[in-house]
């Protein structure tokens, strides 16, 4: 038998998730209800002014043809402009700024543009799935880093992993355990990177997702366009998941050689839904903070009602996530397959996220507060 299979795509991780998507497939062809509580796709509706904006482009033909650089010119300055305003630091937008097709893609393609086959990476042992993936297809060896008490990487590693290591890959507010960083945490990881010569790499797409105050990203950290980029998306902020929308901001050699593999697969997104990031972009931050007050809310509601039903869990600060271990010796997958077949709850299982991932599970805060109050009596009652 032929064999198409590249070492390259063998060697990428099977998805739990894949697992998870049959088990609800499964519950609703028995007829059963479904609290879907594993995807983290926001479902509240674009700003008006966005999709306003889209529409517009969608009528006028000069947006059809194929978008080059000099086509994301206007949005890649609508973008730098957005960070100087809001965290006082400004990026070229020829030389410091790159449009992306959503941030999956662009952390797929940046890690092919800074890493050679067996670099190492280092990551947080709990991580998005598809920084796994990611580092699969690049060939790259990605190295595990163990997480405090308040789950953020230990910037420690062994000598000779530090010695084949290219890049540190973080993120924050964070996905899915909803740990945010500080300035000072910042600080210790550029340090880091300093003295081992990696680039930074910080995954930002819950930007807006802090329940109080702001979440500072990495670049406005003094020094950090030394050795740093910044990804940041629609899909949140803005809940334009679907249109597969980001930016990265940053180091200028990072970005180029980026741009260089982009370059013979993709002619950049529609200009139209540029046209309708720029437009997003230029909203007040209060409209964005009213938006995640919903989640706000929601978490709060949860958390109730799983105190009141003997689930006592630490209020995350931001992103819209709860992390909540199970009880000791439970396996997370098993848990999540049955709890969706049987009580009709959807929720992401941990080890889908890394190896620090066993014996957890991920709550998505995206239905209505009484829903997840329902999603709570059915955990609870089938813990018991």
């Amino acid at each position: 038998m032929p064999n198409f299979t590249s070492r390259r795509a063998a060697s990428v991780p099977e998805s739990v998730f894949l697992l998870m998507d049959q088990a609800k497939a499964r519950r609703r062809s028995s007829g059963g209800d479904l609290i879907d509580l594993s995807i983290g796709s926001s479902d509240l509706p674009p700003p008006r002014e966005a999709m306003e904006a889209l529409a517009e482009a969608a009528l006028d033909p000069k947006t059809y043809g194929y978008c080059l650089k000099s086509c994301t010119r206007p949005f890649l300055e609508a973008a730098t402009d957005w960070f100087a305003r809001r965290f006082g630091v400004r990026f070229d937008p020829d030389t410091e700024a790159l449009t992306l097709i959503g941030t999956q893609e662009g952390l797929g393609h940046l890690l092919l543009a800074v890493l050679d086959p067996g670099d190492v990476l280092l990551l947080p042992e709990v991580a998005y799935p598809s920084y796994w993936g990611a580092a699969a297809v690049a060939q790259a060896e990605p190295y595990p880093l163990p997480l405090d008490a308040d789950y953020r990487p230990v910037l420690e590693a062994p000598k000779e992993v530090l010695k084949r290591a290219k890049a540190l890959l973080l993120n924050f507010p964070n996905n899915p355990t909803a740990a945010v960083a500080d300035r000072a945490y910042f600080e210790r990881a550029l340090a880091f990177a300093e003295e081992h010569d990696l680039l930074v790499i910080h995954d930002n797409p819950y930007v807006d997702f802090l329940f109080e105050g702001e979440a500072l990203p990495l670049l406005a950290v003094e020094g950090a366009r030394a050795r740093a980029v910044e990804l940041f998306s629609f899909s949140k902020s803005y809940h334009l998941g679907g249109v597969r929308l980001g930016f990265i901001l940053g180091n200028a050699e990072a970005i180029a050689a980026l741009e260089r593999v982009k370059a013979p697969i993709d002619f950049n997104q529609y200009a139209g839904i540029l046209r309708m990031g720029i437009r997003a972009l230029e909203l007040p931050l209060e409209r964005i903070r009213r938006d995640v007050q919903v989640f706000k809310k929601r978490r709060d509601a949860l958390l109730a009602a799983l105190r009141r039903h003997g689930i006592v869990l630490p209020a995350p600060k931001a992103s819209l996530y709860l992390w909540m271990p199970l009880p000791k010796g439970m396996d997370d997958v098993a848990f999540a397959l049955r709890l969706a077949e049987e009580a009709g709850v959807a929720l992401a299982p941990g080890q889908g996220f890394g190896p620090g991932g066993k014996g957890y599970v991920r709550f998505a805060l995206v239905q209505p507060p009484e829903v997840l109050e329902e999603a709570a009596r059915r955990i609870a009652a089938f813990l018991d």
